[in-house]
């Protein structure tokens, strides 16, 4: 029975066809933006007076005027309706890592019995959803419920079937963040306030500086019929057992690789609503691993590119099951392949220009200036806050990621190349600001093929926070996670190394022009030898986080320690860096974030952790119980039953010799099946003994320690029986039927 059910479910699943894509007969720039109320609408919908006072908000950080409200409201209700939306959302991002929504319908009372359309300013701006039923760290109990969501102009809302999507933050009714959005805002503010001050050594006309994210979304996908036949990674989002395949990703040829026709469809149907959502989809390609592939978007401003890829995550789930697939998400679905990241490219632009771009032959010594200044200063960020780093883009499902193939080690490093390292060594030793050439041109000896345009930089896939010509790629991020608290804790430190340094080059600034060298005009000024004062003694300090060499090796973590890079690997451990001295400091000097949401944030990452592998070690342990053990014994009767009866037939010397190998497999499977009855009671047992501590940090600390290892082991254990068991008895779907789409 389990034979055929299986074998029913795997054939089901490959006779799937994809779905027919209806391709809108427009150009995609003809759609792009169709369910979003960008400025074409509005210019459209409202006033003219308050389309003005509108942009200024969005454009400028203007306060957002509660009087032009209700005119907005009203065009966006107009609008939307227009568009079949008959119901509107305040759509949020909670500490769960996903987002959240509460739709109510455009009616209300018309007094004389009956109902009239309306949405108004009041329900635009503000709405109260319940904050002690989302995570709070402890900030709002049961009967303290009253929190509220806010309206964030600065991003767009969209139309989701009949919804119209406003896009909010969440704070408490005492005031403190629940969310991602609030504090990345923050963050944001404050990165625009230290760089443009920088700026202006360099650029008197620099009013803004605006921080851009590109992110990178990795992903698996699976039939739908064989993820339904996997209780773990219904319930988990990952598979807590299975042996590799005998091929999966050794032969690299699945990176770049043709893409399977269901994928492309999918991929397409995705790609065509994204973009109708003004999600700027530019890249999709195989990655490494069998059934892994990847989406990436074109560079939009950091608020919006996070609320972007937040709704991509749910658009991804939702396209995926009309084309038969279940989209995984998981750091780290499958053992023994790639995982799947979001790296995070970072950058920093003005109203000007890029303040990362790379230098040019023609470069002067202000240019030099402005790009090792930002260079230089990022990487102070990185290392004064290496842990704290850390602690932003780990999880309980991370970890399972970080270190293995293509994922950076969980120790936070930077690569900035061959002659980006060359010129800050060479600032360090003297004060010479020669430019080093932005590309190089390489002659390839084929008539056909024109010369190439080398970049100043190669790149360096083991490194966490690699410089890749005129931005920082940020490799670490998980795959699941919110793209903001990676940009939380990154933007706050660069806010908090900026300030630092202008504080710095003012003090020497008014030192050196005291000086009747500089008094004269002649020859630099008292800004450049402040500036580069500075930049020198940065140089030293951040040179630890500065390493180019291969990540992955054993020498390189005894390196790192020696450098006093954080090298820790315990996922509740790493999340105390939110609570070192120095990360509350600098939270609450950025005005961020304060040392009671910190706190809260804390308590919620500790028990995000020990949930997560609460239910992973209740699902494992059934699967060991109720799927493994039984087939395995099963099996095991089977060649009971064989040996027996060949002693029926054959002489008794000659039974023996036959039967020797189903013997030793009699043997071995009472052996393994009695290792994992032992390991899933203790298993049980530690988690016992973790959940009576009433501590969460301490307890999570527990569930790592203790409850890990033995899931570690009852894995190894049915894994070994995966492999003697008799294929046509195995009820869950093997890694040879899940990772290769047909």
């Amino acid at each position: 029975m389990a034979n055929n059910l299986r074998f029913q479910v795997v054939e089901e699943a490959f006779k799937k066809h994809a779905l027919e894509v209806e391709t809108p007969l427009e150009c995609p720039s003809e759609y792009f933006g169709k369910y979003v109320f960008n400025r074409q609408k509005m210019y459209k919908y409202l006033p003219s007076d308050v389309y003005n006072k509108f942009i200024d908000v969005i454009d400028n950080g203007a306060r957002l005027d509660r009087s032009i409200a209700d005119p907005v409201a009203a065009g966006m209700k107009q609008w939307a309706q227009e568009m079949g939306a008959t119901h509107y959302t305040h759509w949020f991002q909670p500490l769960t890592e996903g987002t959240a929504e509460k739709h109510d319908a455009f009616v209300e009372h018309d007094g004389k019995g009956g109902m009239i359309e309306k949405f108004s300013g009041k329900l635009l701006v503000q709405q109260e959803p319940d904050a002690s039923s989302f995570p709070n760290g402890g900030i709002r109990n049961t009967f303290e419920a009253r929190g509220y969501s806010a309206w964030d102009p600065t991003s767009p809302v969209f139309i989701i079937d009949d919804t119209l999507c406003i896009p909010t933050i969440f704070i408490a009714y005492t005031g403190e963040a629940l969310d991602y959005k609030a504090p990345l805002l923050r963050a944001l503010h404050a990165v625009d306030k230290a760089a443009t001050e920088v700026c202006q050594y360099f650029y008197d006309d620099v009013k803004k500086v605006q921080v851009n994210l590109g992110w990178e979304q990795e992903y698996f996908l699976v039939d739908e019929g064989l993820y339904s036949a996997r209780p773990d990674l219904m319930l988990t989002g990952r598979t807590l057992m299975g042996h590799e395949s005998a091929k999966n990703q050794q032969m690299d040829d699945h990176y770049f690789g043709t893409i399977p026709d269901r994928v492309q469809a999918f991929m397409k149907d995705l790609e065509i609503q994204a973009l109708e959502l003004a999600i700027p989809c530019k890249t999709r390609h195989n990655e490494v691993a069998p059934n892994q592939f990847e989406l990436a978007p074109i560079f939009e401003e950091c608020n919006l590119a996070v609320d972007h890829n937040m709704l991509l995550m749910s658009l991804m789930k939702r396209v995926a099951r009309k084309h038969g697939f279940r989209v995984l998400l998981h750091e780290k679905p499958f053992a023994g392949i790639n995982g799947s990241g979001k790296h995070n490219n970072w950058s920093l632009s003005t109203d000007t220009g890029v303040l990362l771009h790379a230098l040019g032959k023609t470069s002067g010594v202000n240019e030099t200036l402005r790009f090792v200044t930002f260079i230089v200063e990022t990487l102070m960020a990185v290392y004064k806050h290496n842990g704290l780093l850390k602690a932003s883009i780990m999880s309980a499902t991370n970890a399972h990621r970080l270190g293995g193939n293509e994922a950076p080690p969980s120790i936070i490093s930077s690569f900035l190349g061959k002659y980006v390292s060359e010129l800050l060594d060479t600032i360090e030793q003297t004060s010479n600001l020669k430019t080093q050439a932005s590309n190089l041109q390489k002659e390839i000896d084929i008539p056909q093929i024109p010369d190439l345009i080398v970049d100043n930089t190669d790149r360096n896939r083991t490194s966490p926070f690699a410089f890749t010509g005129n931005r920082f790629e940020f490799r670490a991020p998980g795959s699941s996670a919110n793209c903001a608290s990676a940009m939380i804790a990154l933007n706050a430190a660069m806010a908090d190394a900026l300030c630092s340094f202008k504080q710095r080059v003012d003090a020497k600034m008014s030192d050196y022009a005291q000086r009747p060298e500089y008094a004269s005009g002649t020859g630099h000024t008292a800004k450049f030898h402040a500036i580069v004062d500075v930049l020198r003694e940065d140089i030293k300090t951040c040179k630890p986080v500065r390493f180019d060499g291969n990540g992955y090796s054993d020498e390189w973590v005894k390196e790192a320690a020696r450098r006093g890079l954080d090298v820790e690997k315990s996922c509740p451990v790493i999340f105390e860096h939110y609570l070192d001295d120095s990360s509350v400091q600098m939270f609450e000097q950025t005005k961020v974030m304060n040392r009671k949401e910190l706190e809260a944030r804390n308590e919620v990452k500790w028990e995000m952790y020990v949930k997560t592998v609460q239910i992973e070690a209740r699902v494992l342990g059934d699967l060991a119980m109720n799927h493994i053990i039984p087939v395995a014994t099963h099996y095991q009767s089977q060649l009971i039953k064989n040996v027996q009866g060949t002693k029926s037939v054959f002489t008794e010397e000659k039974a023996l010799r036959l039967s020797a190998r189903n013997m030793k497999l009699i043997e071995e499977i009472a052996e393994r099946t009695e290792a994992i009855e032992r390991l899933v009671e203790e298993l049980t047992d530690a988690r016992r003994v973790a959940n009576r501590i009433a501590d969460v940090h301490q307890r999570a600390i527990a569930y790592h320690d203790t409850v890990c290892p033995h899931m570690e082991a009852i894995r190894k254990e049915a894994d070994h029986l995966e492999m003697i068991v008799e294929d046509g008895l195995w009820t869950l779907p093997k890694y040879r039927e899940l990772l290769f789409i047909r």
